[in-house]
């Protein structure tokens, strides 16, 4: 048996193992898709419902972001999301039994006091939150240490260099990182250390095309980009923002593929519409006794005699 899978007719097979099929996205496929030039698809899901629907679609992983603070939460940042915020919206996610391959962010101060910590809720992460990895931010020398020991534990760990929305504060603002051939270099040296850490892929947020080039190519682990340009190894977007749920967001980088809320709003003003009409509910949406029952309760042969 090839462990590595299916090569028939010179083609591999991303979904066979051996003679083994594989509907479920696993870590070992993440990595084989960058080997074999496939382009990754990734987006956010905090719930269910949408889990099960971007599985449908074939969306190779699902990021359980701490962005449910923005989109969900009413938070204007990541920074208020905490640890259980996140648990429990994982699982969530993970009851749908996804075959997307499950990813939970680590949210802010969550790992970064302690390996001890960071350790102990990683581990939530998986075991309350049913993620199959989890997210960590940062490139630092701390953070790659911090890393390095998650994955020493058995979890697989994707990284974040970038633009780090839980280091707004510091980094002044959702600001472009990359831009210079200074901060280009620290970034590639970012993600080297991080994959020599056993990351299985890095996502990377808000450079440069070219800082993005230079940093995938730099690696052999899958890079996934937001804001980033058209050379990572996959592409992540907010699920709410791509379907246009918030209207005032558009980033330069943000895509919108419908306009959900116009959607959720002619449904709301038809609704409404119809209630106070009195033409919701019709009788096609009410459910009636029989006739014999009905005479029964108002002692009549019929319900409607005088």
């Amino acid at each position: 048996m090839n462990p590595h899978g299916n090569y028939i007719n010179n083609t591999f097979d991303l979904n066979q193992v051996g003679d083994i099929p594989l509907a479920r996205i696993t870590t070992h496929k993440i990595r084989l898709m960058k080997e074999k030039g496939k382009k990754i698809v990734m987006l956010t899901a905090y719930d269910a419902p949408t889990a099960n629907i971007l599985s449908e679609c074939g969306v190779d992983m699902i990021l359980v972001g701490d962005s449910v603070g923005n989109s969900l939460l009413g938070y204007e940042s990541t920074i208020p999301v905490t640890l259980e915020d996140v648990i429990h919206h994982c699982a969530a996610v993970s009851r749908a039994k996804p075959n997307s391959f499950i990813v939970g962010d680590m949210p802010f101060m969550s790992y970064k006091v302690s390996t001890e910590q960071a350790l102990e809720n990683c581990g939530k992460m998986l075991q309350k939150g049913g993620a199959e990895a989890v997210k960590i931010e940062g490139g630092t020398a701390r953070v790659v240490e911090i890393v390095k020991s998650v994955v020493d534990a058995g979890i697989p760990v994707m990284g974040h260099i970038g633009l780090t929305p839980q280091s707004i504060y510091e980094l002044g603002g959702y600001r472009v990182q990359g831009r210079t051939k200074e901060t280009t270099e620290s970034l590639v040296s970012q993600a080297v250390a991080l994959e020599k850490a056993g990351a299985f892929s890095i996502v990377i947020e808000l450079v440069p095309s070219l800082t993005a080039k230079m940093v995938t190519e730099s690696i052999d682990i899958p890079t996934i980009g937001i804001g980033a340009g058209p050379h990572c190894d996959g592409q992540v977007l907010v699920i709410w923002d791509m379907l246009g749920l918030f209207e005032e967001f558009n980033p330069k980088f943000l895509k919108k593929y419908a306009n959900i809320r116009q959607v959720i709003k002619d449904a709301v003003n038809e609704y409404s519409k119809e209630v106070r009409n009195g033409e919701f509910p019709d009788p096609k949406h009410s459910f009636e006794m029989s006739e014999e029952e009905s005479g029964r309760l108002y002692g009549r042969n019929k319900p409607n005699e005088k």
